[in-house]
Protein backbone atom coordinates (compact mmCIF):
# COMPACT_ATOMS: atom_id res chain seq x y z
CA UNK A 1 0.00 0.00 0.00
CA UNK A 2 2.70 2.15 0.70
CA UNK A 3 4.75 1.77 -2.39
CA UNK A 4 1.41 2.54 -4.36
CA UNK A 5 0.84 5.80 -2.26
CA UNK A 6 4.56 6.64 -3.02
CA UNK A 7 4.14 6.36 -6.51
CA UNK A 8 0.99 7.85 -7.11
CA UNK A 9 2.39 11.22 -5.47
CA UNK A 10 6.37 10.84 -6.33
CA UNK A 11 6.03 14.42 -8.05
CA UNK A 12 4.96 16.11 -4.49
CA UNK A 13 8.63 15.59 -3.52
CA UNK A 14 9.17 18.76 -5.25
CA UNK A 15 8.44 21.83 -2.72
CA UNK A 16 7.52 24.04 -5.06
CA UNK A 17 5.12 21.37 -7.31
CA UNK A 18 3.46 20.93 -3.69
CA UNK A 19 2.56 24.67 -3.28
CA UNK A 20 1.39 24.43 -6.68
CA UNK A 21 -0.62 21.72 -6.28
CA UNK A 22 -2.05 22.63 -2.67
CA UNK A 23 -3.20 26.09 -4.22
CA UNK A 24 -4.47 24.56 -7.10
CA UNK A 25 -6.78 22.38 -5.32
CA UNK A 26 -8.51 24.75 -3.46
CA UNK A 27 -8.78 26.95 -6.60
CA UNK A 28 -10.44 24.20 -8.85
CA UNK A 29 -13.27 23.81 -6.57
CA UNK A 30 -14.29 27.68 -6.59
CA UNK A 31 -13.46 27.08 -10.23
CA UNK A 32 -15.96 24.59 -10.62
CA UNK A 33 -18.61 26.01 -8.29
CA UNK A 34 -18.98 29.28 -10.55
CA UNK A 35 -18.77 27.37 -13.91
CA UNK A 36 -22.34 25.75 -12.09
CA UNK A 37 -23.21 28.33 -10.39
CA UNK A 38 -22.35 30.77 -14.22
CA UNK A 39 -24.40 28.30 -16.16
CA UNK A 40 -27.64 28.36 -13.91
CA UNK A 41 -27.40 32.27 -13.89
CA UNK A 42 -27.68 32.24 -17.59
CA UNK A 43 -30.44 30.07 -17.55
CA UNK A 44 -31.98 31.36 -15.29
CA UNK A 45 -31.18 35.29 -17.14
CA UNK A 46 -32.14 33.85 -20.58
CA UNK A 47 -35.66 31.93 -20.14
CA UNK A 48 -34.06 28.83 -20.15
CA UNK A 49 -31.97 29.31 -23.94
CA UNK A 50 -29.40 26.94 -24.42
CA UNK A 51 -28.23 28.92 -26.89
CA UNK A 52 -26.97 31.67 -24.40
CA UNK A 53 -24.95 28.76 -22.57
CA UNK A 54 -23.19 28.13 -25.86
CA UNK A 55 -22.26 31.80 -26.11
CA UNK A 56 -20.73 32.20 -22.99
CA UNK A 57 -18.35 29.29 -23.53
CA UNK A 58 -17.87 30.55 -27.11
CA UNK A 59 -17.06 34.34 -25.23
CA UNK A 60 -14.69 32.59 -22.79
CA UNK A 61 -12.89 30.22 -25.35
CA UNK A 62 -12.65 32.78 -28.13
CA UNK A 63 -9.43 34.42 -26.74
CA UNK A 64 -8.02 31.57 -26.68
CA UNK A 65 -8.62 30.63 -30.03
CA UNK A 66 -7.32 34.35 -31.24
CA UNK A 67 -4.30 34.74 -28.87
CA UNK A 68 -2.95 31.36 -27.53
CA UNK A 69 -0.28 30.82 -30.61
CA UNK A 70 1.25 34.55 -29.28
CA UNK A 71 0.88 34.13 -25.57
CA UNK A 72 2.60 30.44 -26.27
CA UNK A 73 5.81 32.96 -27.28
CA UNK A 74 5.42 34.61 -24.59
CA UNK A 75 5.24 32.04 -21.66
CA UNK A 76 8.81 31.07 -23.60
CA UNK A 77 10.26 34.41 -23.58
CA UNK A 78 8.99 35.25 -19.91
CA UNK A 79 8.94 34.17 -16.09
CA UNK A 80 5.99 31.24 -16.46
CA UNK A 81 6.24 31.98 -12.48
CA UNK A 82 5.32 35.65 -13.02
CA UNK A 83 3.42 35.29 -15.76
CA UNK A 84 0.81 32.97 -13.20
CA UNK A 85 0.96 35.87 -10.32
CA UNK A 86 -0.62 37.92 -13.13
CA UNK A 87 -3.39 35.97 -14.86
CA UNK A 88 -3.91 34.20 -11.23
CA UNK A 89 -4.37 38.12 -9.75
CA UNK A 90 -6.45 38.93 -12.93
CA UNK A 91 -8.70 35.69 -12.41
CA UNK A 92 -9.82 36.96 -8.88
CA UNK A 93 -10.65 40.62 -9.96
CA UNK A 94 -13.04 38.92 -12.76
CA UNK A 95 -14.55 36.75 -10.41
CA UNK A 96 -15.20 39.45 -7.78
CA UNK A 97 -16.85 41.64 -10.11
CA UNK A 98 -19.05 39.16 -11.42
CA UNK A 99 -19.76 38.46 -7.35
CA UNK A 100 -20.57 42.07 -7.29
CA UNK A 101 -22.98 42.67 -10.08
CA UNK A 102 -24.53 39.42 -8.85
CA UNK A 103 -24.84 39.94 -5.06
CA UNK A 104 -26.10 43.54 -5.84
CA UNK A 105 -28.78 42.28 -8.03
CA UNK A 106 -27.77 44.42 -10.83
CA UNK A 107 -26.58 41.20 -12.67
CA UNK A 108 -28.10 41.17 -16.48
CA UNK A 109 -27.02 38.66 -19.33
CA UNK A 110 -24.73 41.05 -20.78
CA UNK A 111 -22.51 41.30 -17.87
CA UNK A 112 -22.35 37.79 -17.77
CA UNK A 113 -21.17 37.63 -21.54
CA UNK A 114 -18.58 40.55 -21.22
CA UNK A 115 -16.91 38.45 -18.03
CA UNK A 116 -16.74 35.68 -19.39
CA UNK A 117 -14.97 37.06 -22.49
CA UNK A 118 -12.60 38.75 -19.53
CA UNK A 119 -11.81 35.51 -18.16
CA UNK A 120 -11.25 34.55 -21.61
CA UNK A 121 -8.03 37.01 -22.31
CA UNK A 122 -6.64 36.00 -18.65
CA UNK A 123 -7.09 32.34 -19.66
CA UNK A 124 -5.75 32.59 -23.04
CA UNK A 125 -1.88 33.41 -21.26
CA UNK A 126 -2.97 31.37 -18.07
CA UNK A 127 -3.27 27.79 -19.94
CA UNK A 128 -0.65 27.89 -21.70
CA UNK A 129 1.90 29.01 -19.17
CA UNK A 130 0.43 26.73 -16.29
CA UNK A 131 0.68 23.67 -18.51
CA UNK A 132 4.28 24.43 -19.46
CA UNK A 133 5.29 25.15 -16.15
CA UNK A 134 4.37 21.71 -14.74
CA UNK A 135 7.97 20.45 -16.52
CA UNK A 136 9.89 23.40 -14.53
CA UNK A 137 8.95 22.22 -11.13
CA UNK A 138 9.20 18.44 -11.37
CA UNK A 139 11.42 17.87 -14.33
CA UNK A 140 10.74 15.29 -16.96
CA UNK A 141 11.31 11.98 -14.72
CA UNK A 142 7.85 12.92 -12.92
CA UNK A 143 6.35 14.59 -15.44
CA UNK A 144 3.83 12.30 -16.26
CA UNK A 145 2.72 11.52 -12.63
CA UNK A 146 2.38 15.23 -12.39
CA UNK A 147 0.17 15.40 -15.06
CA UNK A 148 -1.91 12.64 -13.13
CA UNK A 149 -1.66 14.83 -10.25
CA UNK A 150 -2.86 17.87 -11.73
CA UNK A 151 -5.95 15.73 -13.32
CA UNK A 152 -6.41 14.53 -9.86
CA UNK A 153 -7.05 17.72 -8.66
CA UNK A 154 -8.95 19.08 -11.17
CA UNK A 155 -11.82 16.34 -11.09
CA UNK A 156 -12.00 16.11 -7.58
CA UNK A 157 -12.68 19.93 -7.24
CA UNK A 158 -15.19 18.61 -10.06
CA UNK A 159 -16.83 16.44 -7.84
CA UNK A 160 -17.01 18.50 -4.79
CA UNK A 161 -17.38 22.11 -6.34
CA UNK A 162 -20.81 21.58 -8.90
CA UNK A 163 -22.28 19.71 -5.42
CA UNK A 164 -21.34 22.22 -3.34
CA UNK A 165 -22.61 25.20 -5.64
CA UNK A 166 -25.99 23.22 -6.43
CA UNK A 167 -27.02 22.90 -3.07
CA UNK A 168 -26.13 26.60 -2.19
CA UNK A 169 -28.16 27.53 -5.31
CA UNK A 170 -30.79 25.15 -4.00
CA UNK A 171 -30.74 26.42 -0.38
CA UNK A 172 -31.26 30.20 -1.78
CA UNK A 173 -34.19 29.75 -3.82
CA UNK A 174 -35.60 27.43 -0.80
CA UNK A 175 -34.97 30.17 1.99
CA UNK A 176 -34.68 33.61 0.11
CA UNK A 177 -36.78 32.78 -3.10
CA UNK A 178 -34.07 34.13 -5.19
CA UNK A 179 -31.28 32.02 -7.23
CA UNK A 180 -28.77 35.01 -7.24
CA UNK A 181 -28.07 34.37 -3.22
CA UNK A 182 -26.39 31.12 -3.95
CA UNK A 183 -24.96 31.75 -7.01
CA UNK A 184 -23.44 35.27 -6.04
CA UNK A 185 -22.21 33.00 -2.71
CA UNK A 186 -20.85 30.40 -4.72
CA UNK A 187 -18.95 33.08 -6.95
CA UNK A 188 -17.51 35.05 -3.85
CA UNK A 189 -15.98 31.99 -3.10
CA UNK A 190 -14.58 31.58 -6.01
CA UNK A 191 -12.84 34.56 -6.05
CA UNK A 192 -11.37 34.01 -2.82
CA UNK A 193 -9.89 30.36 -3.62
CA UNK A 194 -7.51 32.46 -5.98
CA UNK A 195 -5.64 33.69 -2.47
CA UNK A 196 -4.41 29.98 -2.18
CA UNK A 197 -2.80 29.54 -5.87
CA UNK A 198 -1.19 33.00 -5.39
CA UNK A 199 -0.14 32.38 -1.79
CA UNK A 200 1.81 28.96 -2.85
CA UNK A 201 3.59 31.14 -5.51
CA UNK A 202 4.90 33.50 -3.42
CA UNK A 203 6.18 31.01 -1.15
CA UNK A 204 7.91 29.06 -4.09
CA UNK A 205 12.08 29.07 -4.27
CA UNK A 206 12.39 29.74 -8.60
CA UNK A 207 16.14 28.81 -7.95
CA UNK A 208 14.72 25.27 -7.75
CA UNK A 209 13.38 25.09 -11.13
CA UNK A 210 14.38 22.60 -13.60
CA UNK A 211 14.65 25.27 -16.35
CA UNK A 212 15.67 28.20 -13.92
CA UNK A 213 17.93 29.29 -16.90
CA UNK A 214 16.01 30.23 -20.44
CA UNK A 215 17.17 30.21 -23.68
CA UNK A 216 16.83 33.67 -24.75
CA UNK A 217 14.48 33.45 -27.75
CA UNK A 218 15.76 35.70 -30.45
CA UNK A 219 13.72 37.68 -33.65
CA UNK A 220 10.39 38.38 -34.35
CA UNK A 221 7.11 37.04 -32.39
CA UNK A 222 6.36 35.63 -35.85
CA UNK A 223 9.60 34.06 -36.34
CA UNK A 224 9.18 32.43 -32.78
CA UNK A 225 5.51 31.32 -33.52
CA UNK A 226 7.16 29.32 -36.61
CA UNK A 227 9.14 27.52 -35.10
CA UNK A 228 6.61 25.63 -32.72
CA UNK A 229 4.27 25.50 -35.97
CA UNK A 230 7.11 23.41 -37.70
CA UNK A 231 8.52 21.55 -35.10
CA UNK A 232 4.79 20.24 -34.58
CA UNK A 233 4.10 19.99 -38.50
CA UNK A 234 7.50 17.88 -38.87
CA UNK A 235 6.81 15.36 -36.05
CA UNK A 236 3.35 12.78 -36.91
CA UNK A 237 3.18 11.82 -33.51
CA UNK A 238 2.59 15.01 -31.91
CA UNK A 239 0.57 16.39 -35.01
CA UNK A 240 -2.26 13.18 -34.81
CA UNK A 241 -2.99 13.91 -31.49
CA UNK A 242 -3.42 17.56 -32.04
CA UNK A 243 -6.04 16.52 -34.51
CA UNK A 244 -7.32 13.56 -32.33
CA UNK A 245 -8.05 16.57 -29.16
CA UNK A 246 -8.95 19.33 -31.40
CA UNK A 247 -12.20 17.10 -32.58
CA UNK A 248 -12.88 15.88 -29.32
CA UNK A 249 -12.37 19.51 -27.30
CA UNK A 250 -14.55 21.34 -30.49
CA UNK A 251 -17.47 18.78 -30.66
CA UNK A 252 -17.01 16.42 -27.33
CA UNK A 253 -16.30 19.08 -23.95
CA UNK A 254 -19.36 21.09 -23.93
CA UNK A 255 -21.13 19.86 -20.93
CA UNK A 256 -22.07 22.82 -19.88
CA UNK A 257 -23.90 23.33 -22.78
CA UNK A 258 -26.10 20.13 -22.86
CA UNK A 259 -26.23 19.44 -18.79
CA UNK A 260 -28.10 22.17 -17.51
CA UNK A 261 -30.83 21.71 -19.42
CA UNK A 262 -31.37 18.21 -19.29
CA UNK A 263 -31.58 18.28 -15.98
CA UNK A 264 -33.86 21.24 -15.80
CA UNK A 265 -35.73 20.56 -18.85
CA UNK A 266 -35.64 16.60 -19.39
CA UNK A 267 -34.44 14.89 -16.25
CA UNK A 268 -36.48 17.52 -13.78
CA UNK A 269 -34.12 17.43 -11.04
CA UNK A 270 -33.08 21.26 -10.30
CA UNK A 271 -29.65 22.56 -9.89
CA UNK A 272 -28.99 19.91 -6.95
CA UNK A 273 -29.54 17.26 -9.35
CA UNK A 274 -27.73 19.45 -12.40
CA UNK A 275 -24.73 19.21 -9.46
CA UNK A 276 -24.93 15.72 -8.82
CA UNK A 277 -24.91 15.16 -12.72
CA UNK A 278 -21.22 16.97 -12.66
CA UNK A 279 -20.11 15.63 -9.83
CA UNK A 280 -20.58 12.26 -11.61
CA UNK A 281 -18.46 13.35 -14.53
CA UNK A 282 -15.95 14.54 -12.18
CA UNK A 283 -16.23 11.11 -9.91
CA UNK A 284 -15.30 8.70 -13.03
CA UNK A 285 -12.66 11.58 -14.24
CA UNK A 286 -11.26 11.40 -10.55
CA UNK A 287 -10.50 7.34 -10.43
CA UNK A 288 -9.41 7.92 -13.88
CA UNK A 289 -6.66 10.14 -12.64
CA UNK A 290 -6.11 8.44 -9.76
CA UNK A 291 -5.34 4.98 -11.97
CA UNK A 292 -3.07 6.76 -14.12
CA UNK A 293 -0.97 8.78 -11.22
CA UNK A 294 -0.66 5.06 -9.26
CA UNK A 295 0.10 3.26 -13.03
CA UNK A 296 1.47 5.87 -14.74
CA UNK A 297 3.22 4.25 -18.06
CA UNK A 298 4.30 6.24 -20.96
CA UNK A 299 1.03 6.84 -22.99
CA UNK A 300 1.18 5.76 -26.35
CA UNK A 301 -1.13 6.21 -29.36
CA UNK A 302 -2.97 2.88 -29.32
CA UNK A 303 -4.87 3.66 -25.90
CA UNK A 304 -5.76 7.17 -26.67
CA UNK A 305 -7.72 6.02 -29.65
CA UNK A 306 -9.54 3.53 -27.64
CA UNK A 307 -10.16 5.91 -24.88
CA UNK A 308 -11.87 8.14 -27.35
CA UNK A 309 -14.28 5.79 -28.66
CA UNK A 310 -14.93 4.56 -25.39
CA UNK A 311 -15.49 8.70 -24.33
CA UNK A 312 -17.70 9.14 -27.38
CA UNK A 313 -19.92 5.76 -26.39
CA UNK A 314 -20.36 6.85 -22.92
CA UNK A 315 -21.36 10.78 -23.99
CA UNK A 316 -24.06 9.31 -26.54
CA UNK A 317 -25.76 7.18 -23.81
CA UNK A 318 -25.96 10.48 -22.10
CA UNK A 319 -27.71 11.82 -25.00
CA UNK A 320 -29.80 9.32 -25.13
CA UNK A 321 -30.58 8.35 -21.48
CA UNK A 322 -34.12 9.90 -20.48
CA UNK A 323 -33.66 8.22 -16.63
CA UNK A 324 -31.81 10.41 -13.93
CA UNK A 325 -29.63 7.13 -12.11
CA UNK A 326 -28.85 5.63 -16.21
CA UNK A 327 -27.45 9.26 -16.97
CA UNK A 328 -25.60 9.52 -14.05
CA UNK A 329 -23.64 6.00 -14.48
CA UNK A 330 -23.62 7.47 -18.06
CA UNK A 331 -21.32 10.97 -16.87
CA UNK A 332 -19.22 8.59 -14.60
CA UNK A 333 -18.05 6.74 -17.28
CA UNK A 334 -17.44 9.77 -19.82
CA UNK A 335 -15.60 11.62 -16.66
CA UNK A 336 -13.28 7.86 -17.05
CA UNK A 337 -12.63 8.05 -20.64
CA UNK A 338 -12.13 11.89 -21.12
CA UNK A 339 -9.28 11.91 -18.67
CA UNK A 340 -7.58 8.47 -20.56
CA UNK A 341 -7.63 11.05 -23.94
CA UNK A 342 -6.82 14.24 -21.89
CA UNK A 343 -4.06 13.28 -19.71
CA UNK A 344 -2.37 11.07 -21.88
CA UNK A 345 -2.19 13.44 -24.82
CA UNK A 346 -1.24 16.17 -22.32
CA UNK A 347 1.87 14.30 -21.11
CA UNK A 348 2.91 12.45 -24.35
CA UNK A 349 2.83 15.84 -25.97
CA UNK A 350 5.35 17.63 -22.99
CA UNK A 351 7.90 14.60 -22.93
CA UNK A 352 8.21 14.96 -26.71
CA UNK A 353 8.61 18.50 -27.13
CA UNK A 354 12.10 20.24 -26.33
CA UNK A 355 12.47 22.25 -23.28
CA UNK A 356 12.46 25.91 -25.43
CA UNK A 357 9.77 24.91 -27.55
CA UNK A 358 7.48 23.53 -24.81
CA UNK A 359 5.57 26.99 -24.45
CA UNK A 360 4.78 27.29 -28.59
CA UNK A 361 3.96 23.64 -28.59
CA UNK A 362 1.16 23.91 -25.32
CA UNK A 363 -0.05 26.60 -26.71
CA UNK A 364 -0.83 24.96 -30.13
CA UNK A 365 -2.14 22.29 -27.74
CA UNK A 366 -4.74 24.61 -25.99
CA UNK A 367 -5.50 25.98 -29.10
CA UNK A 368 -6.96 22.81 -30.51
CA UNK A 369 -7.90 21.58 -26.62
CA UNK A 370 -9.74 24.69 -25.70
CA UNK A 371 -9.37 27.29 -28.33
CA UNK A 372 -11.53 25.92 -30.95
CA UNK A 373 -14.71 25.86 -28.12
CA UNK A 374 -16.35 28.78 -29.58
CA UNK A 375 -17.34 27.12 -32.80
CA UNK A 376 -18.34 23.97 -30.39
CA UNK A 377 -20.31 25.75 -27.56
CA UNK A 378 -21.85 28.36 -30.62
CA UNK A 379 -22.57 24.94 -33.02
CA UNK A 380 -24.00 22.68 -30.31
CA UNK A 381 -26.02 25.68 -28.48
CA UNK A 382 -27.41 26.09 -32.21
CA UNK A 383 -28.19 22.39 -32.74
CA UNK A 384 -29.86 22.12 -29.43
CA UNK A 385 -32.08 25.14 -29.55
CA UNK A 386 -32.67 23.67 -33.33
CA UNK A 387 -33.24 19.66 -32.99
CA UNK A 388 -32.96 19.28 -29.01
CA UNK A 389 -30.09 19.02 -26.71
CA UNK A 390 -30.46 15.09 -26.59
CA UNK A 391 -29.69 15.12 -30.42
CA UNK A 392 -27.24 17.86 -30.15
CA UNK A 393 -24.90 15.38 -27.54
CA UNK A 394 -25.54 12.67 -29.74
CA UNK A 395 -24.46 14.30 -32.74
CA UNK A 396 -21.24 15.46 -31.19
CA UNK A 397 -20.53 12.53 -29.62
CA UNK A 398 -20.45 10.79 -33.08
CA UNK A 399 -18.31 14.13 -34.26
CA UNK A 400 -15.60 12.92 -31.56
CA UNK A 401 -16.02 9.37 -31.80
CA UNK A 402 -15.04 10.14 -35.69
CA UNK A 403 -11.72 11.67 -34.60
CA UNK A 404 -10.50 7.41 -34.02
CA UNK A 405 -10.94 6.45 -38.26
CA UNK A 406 -9.36 9.81 -39.09
CA UNK A 407 -5.88 9.32 -36.82
CA UNK A 408 -6.08 5.80 -38.04
CA UNK A 409 -6.59 6.69 -41.98
CA UNK A 410 -3.63 9.42 -40.88
CA UNK A 411 -1.45 6.65 -39.66
CA UNK A 412 -1.60 4.59 -42.44
CA UNK A 413 -0.95 7.50 -44.90
CA UNK A 414 2.19 8.66 -43.29
CA UNK A 415 5.22 7.56 -44.07
CA UNK A 416 7.38 7.88 -40.95
CA UNK A 417 5.09 5.55 -39.06
CA UNK A 418 7.12 2.19 -40.06
CA UNK A 419 4.92 -0.25 -37.39
CA UNK A 420 1.24 1.04 -38.08
CA UNK A 421 -0.50 -1.32 -36.09
CA UNK A 422 1.74 -1.64 -32.58
CA UNK A 423 0.91 0.24 -29.65
CA UNK A 424 3.75 2.47 -29.06
CA UNK A 425 4.78 4.70 -32.20
CA UNK A 426 7.32 6.84 -31.51
CA UNK A 427 8.60 9.53 -34.04
CA UNK A 428 11.53 9.10 -36.57
CA UNK A 429 14.99 10.20 -35.89
CA UNK A 430 14.34 13.02 -38.36
CA UNK A 431 11.40 13.85 -36.38
CA UNK A 432 12.06 13.40 -32.47
CA UNK A 433 12.26 16.48 -30.59
CA UNK A 434 15.77 18.02 -29.95
CA UNK A 435 16.86 17.78 -26.41
CA UNK A 436 19.72 21.11 -26.83
CA UNK A 437 18.39 23.62 -24.78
Amino acid sequence: MKNYIFKGGKALRHRNYRLFWTGQLVSLIGTWMQNLAQSWLVLTLSNNDPFALGLVAGLQFLPTLLFSLFTGVIADRYSKHRILLITQSSSMAVAALLGVLTVGGWVQLWHVYLCALALGMVNALDMPTRQSFVSEMVGKDDLMNAVALNSTIFNAARVVGPAVAGLLIGLGEAIFRSTEAGVALAIWLNAFSYIAVIIGLLKMDTSKLFQNSRKRLEGSVFKNLGEGLSFIWHTPSIATLIIVVGMVGTFGFNFNVWIPVIAREILKVGADGYGILMAGLGLGALFSSLYIAVNAKNPNHRNILIATAWFAFFEAGVALSGNFFLTLFFMVGTGLAMIQVSAATNTYVQMNTPDHLRGRVMSVYMLVFAGTTPFGSVFVGWLSSAGGTPFSMFTSAVLSGLAVPIALLYYRRNHNYKRAGRAVLTPTPEAAPSTEQ
